[in-house]
């Protein structure tokens, strides 16, 4: 594992953070992973269905294949997303290595066209992930979760061997 290559540390670090945040919720009841906050799509239920659902939608997008139905309209448990983490990651990072970062990829919506850099999308994703998680650490906190999960990149390089 290559702490110097940003590519990897941002897959690797919005992979680890989205799981510790999963795993987080899975400690909790229903009521409290559906409870609404005035922040971000609104419970941690939809907070990081979102973050697994922008992954999914932009990797349709770089593979260039029509969208599929989108993960935010349907209802989960904190376990069934977990199990859908590391297919959707994959995905996610075998479009991005399929293609230089500077390679443009387009799609049309509402209408438009617009054309992004790989680069340009997987920062995009990677930092929208951080952005979302930490609103999760924000709804784990105010439902009293004592300790609350590592989501950032300087915990994550904590815990990786940087000679490996």
């Amino acid at each position: 594992m290559a702490q110097s290559d940003p590519k990897q540390i941002l897959l690797e670090t919005n992979l680890w953070a989205t799981r510790n945040i999963l795993q987080a919720c899975e400690k909790l009841t229903d009521e409290q992973f559906h409870h609404e906050f005035e922040m971000g799509p609104g419970s941690l239920h939809d907070t990081v269905t979102h973050i697994l659902g922008a992954m999914r939608g932009w990797a349709d997008m770089l593979a260039g294949r029509e969208p599929r139905i989108r993960l935010e309209e349907g209802r989960r448990s904190a376990t069934e997303l977990l199990g859908m983490l590391d297919g959707i990651a994959q995905e996610f990072q075998a479009e991005i290595d399929a293609h230089d970062l500077d390679d443009v990829a387009s799609s049309e919506r509402g209408g438009r066209t617009y054309a992004f850099t790989r680069g340009g999308v997987l920062t995009h994703v990677t930092t929208h992930g951080m952005h979302h998680s930490t609103q999760c650490l924000n709804m784990l906190r105010q439902l009293g979760v004592d300790e609350l999960p590592m989501n950032s990149v300087l915990e994550w390089m904590l815990t990786v061997d940087p000679v490996q």
